[in-house]
């Protein structure tokens, strides 16, 4: 039997890799024999570089960048077979290297998210670039990272503007001059699991600036900002861009690598998947065992759960979701290829105590599953 575990994270109790551990002791608890394949898996978010390190023995690059605020900070990438990094903008321009005082996006920029990006392809070569751009603390239209990479914004003075938000309605030319070729063969693929377009009431600034200390004025500002450069990147491009879905995920950074680079937004699942050959790892597998912290809704809206389920599907495999909670709408999972859903959690408990137990409830609910399959005769290929 050939068992494969490829869980999300139990968010606040348990990681991904501490989920593997104990689905394993649970099942081998009851089918010793069984062969186990583990394999936690992130969205493209936070972790993304440590998950794709451990799970293909990456190289871990800690380089000296520049924070939000312009001060030098370590940061950390990776490198896959020599030739693909993978970056996390949270390293360099994440919410998290700020204090709640210092939050303002007119004054944040992405430079150190793109002195990564040069430091993979000029100094370690690689071709390729995969961009997780979760928790930004940004709103400069990836302003900051395109000048890492040497593109000068010119004010209508010919002067240079600082890359920041509350610069970006001055901008009167984009400069390429300066920008070394090599940027031109790189294959630019971002992690981006939302659909909002640069600017309008459902863009970057409207939706995520103010969690990253916008005010309203400072919004509006923002917002007509980011429609004038998207309006100069459209006419280097010759082609929309502003209201492509995605490309105002994390303040816009998308912006210059997609309309200079061709970059390319995909799911930030799907890019994971990819990346970790998923679908060869479960080749020949009889179940898949997948899960996370709360199952509902939204968990058949691109997240990791549904992403498994149609993943096993495509192979006929069954896969069995085994999380903290099932809340409404879960069900709907079903209609991704999970053929059964079951939670750790009830009712008699805090909440609080349930987490404290996560370990324990995880492991004594698996052992019941493999126990029930085999006592019905569950035969293996």
């Amino acid at each position: 039997m050939k068992v494969v575990i490829a869980p999300d994270s139990f968010k606040g109790s348990l990681s991904g890799f501490e989920v593997c551990d104990i689905v394993e002791r649970g099942i081998l608890q009851v089918f010793p024999a069984a062969e186990i394949a583990k394999v936690p898996i992130s969205d493209g978010g936070e972790g993304l570089v440590r998950l794709l390190l451990m799970a293909l023995e990456g190289e871990s690059v800690k380089i000296k960048v520049h924070d939000p605020l312009s001060r030098i900070i370590e940061a950390e990438y990776g490198i896959l077979e020599g030739e693909t990094a993978v970056i996390e903008m949270a390293a360099a321009s994440g919410l998290p290297l700020l204090k709640k005082k210092e939050l303002n996006p007119l004054l944040t920029n992405s430079y150190g998210t793109g002195e990564m990006i040069v430091d993979a392809v000029k100094e370690k070569g690689c071709q390729k670039i995969l961009l997780g751009i979760g928790g930004s603390a940004t709103n400069d239209g990836g302003m900051g990272m395109a000048a890492a990479l040497g593109i000068r914004f010119l004010d209508e003075n010919n002067e240079e503007l600082e890359p920041c938000g509350q610069n970006l309605g001055y901008i009167k030319t984009i400069d390429q001059s300066r920008v070394d070729t090599a940027f031109a063969e790189v294959e630019f693929i971002i992690a981006c699991d939302v659909d909002n377009p640069l600017c309008g009431d459902q863009g970057a600034a409207h939706i995520y600036a103010p969690q990253k200390g916008a005010n309203e004025a400072m919004v509006v500002q923002l917002d007509n900002g980011l429609a004038h450069l998207g309006q100069l990147f459209e006419a280097l491009a010759g082609r929309e861009l502003i209201d492509r879905k995605g490309i105002g995920a994390a303040g816009g950074l998308a912006l210059p690598l997609v309309g200079l680079y061709q970059a390319s937004l995909k799911s930030g699942l799907e890019i994971v998947l990819d990346a970790i050959k998923f679908d060869e790892l479960i080749t020949g597998a009889d179940l898949i065992v997948t899960g996370e912290g709360k199952t509902d809704h939204q968990s058949a809206m691109g997240k990791v759960i549904s992403g498994i389920g149609r993943r096993g599907k495509n192979q006929q495999i069954p896969v069995v979701v085994v999380s903290g909670a099932l809340e409404k709408g879960y069900e709907s999972l079903f209609e991704h290829g999970i053929a059964a859903a079951f939670a750790t959690y009830s009712n008699a408990k805090s909440l609080a105590w349930h987490m404290e137990n996560a370990e324990q409830l995880l492991y004594d609910t698996i052992v019941n599953i493999f126990q029930l399959l085999s006592i019905t005769g569950w035969k293996t290929k």
